[in-house]
């Protein structure tokens, strides 16, 4: 190696004008290293200055973004619990619905209408009227 290192880079200009160094014979490494040393040389506080603005931008959605993920983990959470809750009070209901059908069956009626003393009708059901004299069957007060 005659020249070592500084034979492979050259120094050349881009169409706009800027100089750059030409990657030739060089490993992935080594690239980074001289494009990270090329854009550290090209950065000075005034043009990092002019940048805060945009910096802040950044770092202000970078903090929505966060706050957006955590509030949608704690949503997520109250969801699932108050799907436990609607899933429990369902077989609560199917529950009180299935004693309420298996009580008001005929038979379990006339069981437990027996117990006090009440006996199914054997005559078809009939209604009353009573009808009074002194006042009209049409009469509305």
């Amino acid at each position: 190696m005659k020249g070592g290192k500084k034979e492979r880079l050259k120094k050349t200009t881009a169409e706009n004008g800027d100089l750059f160094l030409s990657e030739e014979g060089m490993n992935g490494f080594q690239r980074f290293r001289t494009e990270l040393r090329w854009l550290v040389g090209k950065m000075s506080f005034t043009r990092l200055l002019a940048q805060v603005p945009y910096i802040t931008f950044l770092a202000l959605i970078a903090i929505i973004y966060i706050a957006n993920g955590h509030r949608s983990v704690e949503m997520q959470r109250e969801i699932n619990t108050k799907q436990r809750e609607l899933k429990e009070l369902r077989w609560r209901y199917m529950d009180a619905k299935t004693r309420l059908m298996n009580v008001t069956m005929e038979s379990k009626v006339i069981v437990s209408g027996a117990r006090l003393g009440l006996l199914p009708l054997t005559l078809p059901a009939y209604s009353i009227v009573v009808s009074d004299s002194k006042t009209p069957l049409n009469h509305t007060p």
